[in-house]
């Protein structure tokens, strides 16, 4: 893979979604080749254009040259469990260049959105586009709690549609509100920009990769990218030892009674779960 063969990166890949035994290996041994990306997630209600914008955009990239990975995160088959391929089909046009690669993802029921191996395909995500369409207008109470958080930039697709004013107009309007509001913790000063696009046409994409490249110059001027990828390396090693200590805990339940009439207890109802994690922790650190 480091050589760039790109069969040998679809092969890593699928090993790590299948969270094979060696995916501590293969994360070991990219890990000092890893953390010179910049990763761009962009977002946004079925039908809002995200495959048509990445498209766009990666057409753009690669007229400067810039080599670009696509991870497509879909949600899973309920029938194989695997993820539905529109996405690859939508930006065909990119598969014969040898420095675009694209790859889907199921999500496998993950909260968010995201499988966790999402994470260790693309190590950072530093900066999320949120793609909408006027017709999103009527559901943007109920997202806008949520959205003011994730967002760095809004777009308003298909903007030549009815309602493409109305939206952007609320959305500048509720952007203002949480700039100024001091409600979230910022660590860089920038207020969310809103912009139109009409990506099939080719309509606002100049001005979209203008503001994700603002938007990293502002990370970077206020120290807040580095801050935010020591964050997400903090918050990676946690989730594995989470996953890590569970799965010895099952592994153990097979050999342990102590452990396994613990777990029973709690099955049954008879210990609560608090007292259970005290007392797993309790027979479970002291052994080797």
């Amino acid at each position: 893979m480091l050589d760039g063969d790109r069969l040998a990166l679809a092969r890593l890949i699928t090993r790590i979604e299948n969270r094979m035994p060696d995916v501590s290996d293969i994360m070991r041994a990219i890990h000092e080749r890893t953390g010179r990306a910049y990763v761009l997630g962009i977002t946004g209600p079925p039908g809002a254009g995200k495959s048509t914008l990445v498209d766009r955009v990666t057409s753009l990239l690669r007229a400067e040259k810039i080599p670009v990975g696509v991870i497509a995160v879909d949600p899973s088959s309920p029938f194989t469990g695997g993820a539905v391929l529109g996405d690859r089909i939508r930006m065909q046009a990119h598969t014969l260049d040898p420095d675009v690669f694209i790859r889907s993802m199921a999500t496998r029921g993950s909260l968010g959105g995201l499988a966790r191996a999402t994470g260790d395909v693309i190590k950072l995500m530093d900066a999320t586009v949120v793609a909408l369409v006027p017709e999103s207008g009527d559901s943007i109470q109920a997202m806008k709690a949520g959205l003011m958080e994730v967002a760095d930039i809004f777009v308003v697709n298909k903007a030549d549609r009815d309602g493409a004013h109305a939206l952007m107009a609320e959305l500048r309007f509720s952007v203002h509100l949480h700039y100024t509001s001091g409600a979230a913790a910022k660590d860089v000063d920038w207020e969310v920009p809103v912009l139109a696009a009409q990506a099939a046409n080719d309509v606002g994409i100049d001005a979209l990769l203008a503001d994700v490249r603002k938007h990293r110059s502002a990370l970077e001027q206020a120290g807040a990218l580095e801050k935010r990828r020591q964050a997400r390396r903090r918050a990676e090693l946690e989730a594995l030892l989470v996953e890590e200590f569970s799965a010895q805990i099952t592994a153990r339940v097979q050999t342990d009674p102590a452990l396994a009439r613990t777990l029973e207890a709690v099955t049954a109802g008879t210990l609560d779960s608090y007292s259970a994690v005290a007392q797993i922790l309790a027979q479970t650190l002291k052994r080797p």
